[in-house]
C-alpha cells in the first residue's frame, strides 16, 4: 500500500483473521482536518491518546485505486481511524458490509437502567469478536466513549423492556444466556455455549435483573480466585465473547 514518509509510527502489519496480511505507510503530518477525515473522532485515535504517538496511514501516493470501497477524502488526506490495516482507506459502509459477510452467529445484549458506564467497552469486544449485533436493554441512551467508535461498524439495537428484548430474541431462534455470578450458574470454563445465543450482561451492581434472570435458558459464571466479589460487565464480556469464539471458531470445546 504506497503512503508517505513523515513522522509517527505505522500501525503494524498483522495477520488478520479471515483476512490477509495487512500493510501500511507512515503518517504523513497530522492537522486537524486530516486526522479526523470521514468518520475518525479524537477518541477513535486510542494509541494516540495514551502514548503520544500518531498511528496509521498518510494521504495514498501515486494514482488511486479504481475501487468503490476507497474513500477519496481518506485517500487525499491519510487515514487515522482505529481500523485494523485490511480496512485502511476504505469507506466506512464498505467496512461494515465487508464485516456483516462473515458476522458469528451470537448476539450481545447489557442492561441499561442507570446508564451503565461499560456499554462502551462491551460493544468494543462485540466488534472485536465480531457479534451480529449489540442490544441495549432499558435505556436507550448510553456512554459511547468507551466504544472508541467502533459503534459505527457494530449494530446496535434498543429494547426499551426486558419483555420486548425475550420477544425478539424467540422470533430469532436464540437462547438467552445470561453472564453472571449467581447461585445456580454453571462456569463458563466447562460449559458448552449455544452457537445460536444472545449472551445478555446486567448492570455493574446488581447485575441481571429478575426478569432477565427468568428469561435466561442458562446463566454462567466467571470463576475468579481473589477477593473481590465480581468484575465488571466490560471485563466480563471481554471473557464470556471469548469463550464462544474459542468453541465455535476454533473447536476449542470446553471440558469439565
Amino acid at each position: 500500500m504506497p503512503g508517505g514518509v513523515l513522522r509517527g509510527r505505522c500501525a503494524r502489519p498483522a495477520a488478520e483473521p479471515g483476512g490477509g496480511v495487512g500493510t501500511c505507510a507512515p503518517i504523513v503530518g497530522v492537522t486537524d482536518e486530516n486526522a479526523f477525515a470521514e468518520d475518525a473522532r479524537p477518541d477513535e485515535v486510542e494509541d494516540a491518546a495514551h502514548t503520544g504517538e500518531t498511528v496509521g496511514v498518510g494521504p495514498w501516493e501515486g494514482p488511486p485505486p479504481d475501487d468503490e470501497r476507497y474513500d477519496p477524502e481518506l485517500l487525499r488526506l491519510g487515514d487515522r481511524r482505529n481500523v485494523v490495516d485490511r480496512y485502511r482507506y476504505w469507506r466506512r459502509e464498505a467496512v461494515v458490509a465487508d464485516l456483516d459477510a462473515r458476522r458469528h452467529d451470537f448476539h450481545v445484549a447489557i442492561e441499561n437502567w442507570q446508564h451503565d458506564f461499560n456499554i462502551g467497552t462491551v460493544v468494543r469486544n462485540a466488534n472485536a469478536f465480531l457479534a451480529k449485533s449489540v442490544h441495549i436493554v432499558g435505556k436507550r441512551r448510553w456512554n459511547r466513549r468507551g466504544a472508541m467508535v467502533t459503534d459505527r461498524y457494530q449494530h446496535v439495537e434498543h429494547h426499551a423492556s426486558v419483555e420486548a428484548f425475550v420477544a425478539w430474541a424467540a422470533a430469532e431462534g436464540l437462547a438467552v444466556v445470561g453472564i453472571d455470578n449467581l447461585p445456580g450458574s454453571v462456569p463458563i470454563e466447562t460449559t458448552s455455549l449455544p452457537r445460536h445465543a444472545v449472551l445478555v450482561f446486567g448492570q455493574e451492581g446488581p447485575g441481571l435483573s429478575e426478569p432477565v434472570r427468568e428469561a435466561c435458558a442458562m446463566v454462567c459464571s466467571i470463576t475468579q480466585f481473589g477477593s473481590t466479589r465480581s468484575i465488571n460487565a466490560g471485563v466480563a464480556s471481554g471473557i464470556a465473547l471469548h469463550a464462544w469464539v474459542r468453541e465455535h471458531v476454533f473447536g476449542q470445546r470446553p471440558t469439565a
